[in-house]
């Protein structure tokens, strides 16, 4: 079973392994699914023969780790979400990545998950048991450990099967365009507007009072969550959030089993600031202005999906790597706006 790497001595002898090598195969979990607050909890790293298991939760100054990978390929599956992860523990921006999803979608390969790709080139089937797991507990199980070290351990012969493809396919510039966008759009926070916090998915359709008191529980679930560092889920699911508040607007008295004492009085008073907010308060939705596109337009929208499928097909690739239907969209009715989004392979392949 391979231990953890949880202190610095150990991490610094861990470390001299990589320096001489050109490329690491690295993956990382979180806890997303259990805290509000996400943190990463371990960092995943093979080489030919060694797999090794680095816990940034202990009290480790990771530096010797980011002085080891400088000028190396970092070879990821889904790079983003770990770029992210690792930037925010003072991870330096990698030289370049090798992202495997990246390249099994651009060789046709039409299932690309890790799973899929495991199994379908090693026979090996990864247990979908530790997921879900809590990667902030200590110690980690033998069963979490093998899922954490699967993750990495084929990840090197995966890349070099697909980076055979990618030559032979002759799309090898595409790809490494594709990786190059993925490690620029890592360092980049998404911005949210805090006026839009609040309307998740479900709740679009509440108006005026009802969405009022919506708002004023989604604060309380939010500022509960974080108060017990736990996902707004273990608080109230969103649906039953939004069924609360449509009830509360009607004139019922809700309440929810496994509410109880301080949590369920503030579950109270925050639909009751909902149904005494004055109208002048309610939260506003003011439609923003669209354009009805011209019959030039969609003409041009309609040739742009011709022959984005049609090339598309030819390559045995999906549509969307291309362009996704709102990038044609844009082209077709904002194309100064839209073709900065497109990579120099894209706009070749669209004849722009």
């Amino acid at each position: 079973m391979v231990p953890l790497t949880d202190s610095t001595e150990k991490l610094r002898e861990v470390s001299k392994k990589f320096e001489s090598l050109h490329r690491l195969a690295v993956d990382t979990e979180a806890d997303s699914l259990h805290c509000y607050f996400e943190k990463l909890c371990l960092i995943q790293i093979s080489i030919p023969g060694e797999d090794f298991l680095i816990d940034p939760l202990a009290e480790i100054d990771l530096s010797p780790l980011w002085e080891s990978w400088e000028g190396k390929e970092l070879i990821f599956h889904g790079a983003d979400y770990d770029l992210r992860l690792l930037r925010r523990v003072g991870a330096p921006r990698p030289a370049r990545i090798f992202d495997t999803m990246i390249a099994a979608r651009l060789v046709g390969i039409p299932e690309f998950s890790y799973a899929a790709l495991m199994e379908r080139f090693f026979q090996v089937k990864i247990a979908k048991a530790s997921q879900k797991a809590n990667w902030a507990r200590r110690p980690l199980s033998p069963q979490m450990i093998e899922y954490a070290v699967n993750d990495t351990h084929h990840l090197a012969a995966l890349r070099d099967i697909l980076d055979a493809d990618l030559d032979r396919l002759q799309r090898r510039p595409w790809f490494e365009q594709l990786c190059d966008r993925a490690i620029r759009a890592s360092e980049t926070d998404k911005e949210i507007d805090p006026d839009q916090l609040w309307r998740i998915p479900g709740s679009g359709h509440l108006r005026d009072r009802a969405a009022a008191i919506f708002r004023e529980l989604w604060k309380w679930r939010d500022e509960e969550a974080q108060r017990v560092d736990k996902p707004t889920f273990h608080i109230l699911h969103s649906e039953m959030l939004v069924q609360a508040a449509i009830r509360f607007d009607q004139g019922e008295h809700v309440e929810f089993r496994h509410l109880r004492g301080p949590r369920e009085r503030k579950f109270q008073e925050a639909a009751k600031r909902g149904l005494e907010m004055p109208s002048s308060e309610w939260p506003k939705f003011e439609r923003k202005a669209r354009l009805r596109p011209t019959k030039p337009q969609l003409a041009r929208l309609d040739e742009l999906k011709v022959h984005r499928d049609r090339v598309a097909n030819e390559l045995k690739l999906d549509p969307s790597l291309i362009a996704p239907k709102a990038t044609l969209e844009g082209l077709a009715f904002r194309p100064e706006e839209a073709l900065c989004r497109l990579l120099p392979w894209q706009r070749e392949l669209l004849g722009l």
